[in-house]
C-alpha cells in the first residue's frame, strides 16, 4: 500500500471543502493508496503539460484529484483537488508541477 504527501496548497484546497466532500475525498484517497493505477492518466491538455499525472474522480464527477506516484518511494502525491470548472484544477496541477520540477 502506497503512503501519501500534499503539495501544500491542495491540502489548503481540501481543508476549503465542505466536510460530506471531505469525507468522500478520504474515502476515494483510500481507494487509490491501495490501487493507484485506477486514477486516468493525464497527458497534454489544452496546452498544459501534465504528463505524468492521474486524475481520478469523486463526488459523481464534480471533483477531481490530481496526483502523481512516485513508485520509488511508494507515495502519491496529491497536487490538486478541486472541479474542473475552466479547467482551473487542471491549471493549478500545471503550475504546481512546474514550480516542483516534478
Amino acid at each position: 500500500m502506497y503512503d501519501y504527501k500534499f503539495h501544500p496548497e491542495a491540502e489548503k484546497e481540501l481543508e476549503k471543502l465542505n466536510r460530506t466532500i471531505q469525507i468522500l475525498f478520504t474515502k476515494k484517497l483510500k481507494q487509490i493508496l491501495k490501487s493507484p493505477e485506477l486514477g486516468k492518466d493525464l497527458g497534454n491538455k489544452n496546452n498544459l503539460k501534465l504528463a505524468g499525472l492521474k486524475k481520478i474522480y469523486f463526488d459523481g464527477k464534480r471533483y477531481r484529484i490530481i496526483y502523481e506516484i512516485i513508485d520509488n518511494e511508494l507515495v502519491l502525491y496529491i497536487i490538486a483537488v478541486g472541479k474542473r470548472d475552466n479547467m482551473e484544477v487542471y491549471k493549478k496541477a500545471n503550475k504546481r508541477k512546474k514550480d516542483n520540477n516534478t
